[in-house]
């Protein structure tokens, strides 16, 4: 799973990480990229020494370079962490996107309720908190799988932070 849970004993407050899959590591990205040149020029070898290789091998570079930037915009794209803070007393969700800006929500704990949209969401089974007046949605980059998952990990844990009330 693409997130997990850590406890700091020191304030009772549970904390979620959450991020997107990034499937393809940095050897994985430099060998698919040079695989793709090699294949690429085999047919070059056959026109070596006629002036038909200069006039195919400009596309064969730009297709190259295309497959690189495509790949390096995806990890770059892919690059959100959401943070969950559930404490005992307020509960804060902080989104670090692509670009570097942050987006932040906070709700008192006792407000913060976990909800499961099966449809009608920009995804089938969107996870969504809500707090007092404002609702959020968590984890809409996970595989729909994770999301039910996470929407138990949620339930239990808002449970678990306050056992008095019902969810």
């Amino acid at each position: 799973m693409p997130y997990h849970w850590t406890n700091t004993e020191k304030t009772d407050t549970r904390v979620l990480q959450l991020w997107p899959h990034n499937s393809l590591p940095p050897q994985g990205f430099a060998a698919m990229v040079l695989g793709f040149f090699l294949f690429a020029s085999i047919p070059l070898y056959g026109l070596l020494g006629t002036i038909l290789l200069w006039g195919i091998l400009p596309f064969m570079l730009a297709a190259t370079a295309a497959l690189y930037y495509a790949l390096r915009r995806n990890r770059r794209d892919r690059q959100i962490l959401e943070t969950l803070q559930l404490g005992p007393e307020e509960t804060r969700l902080t989104r670090r996107n692509p670009k570097g800006d942050t987006q932040d929500w906070h709700s008192a704990t006792y407000w913060v309720r976990a909800t499961l949209h099966e449809d009608g969401g920009p995804v089938p089974f969107y996870v969504t908190l809500k707090g007092k007046d404002r609702e959020v949605e968590i984890g809409a980059f996970l595989s729909e799988h994770e999301r039910k998952a996470l929407f138990d990990d949620l339930t239990r844990a808002l449970a678990q932070t306050a056992p008095g009330m019902t969810r």
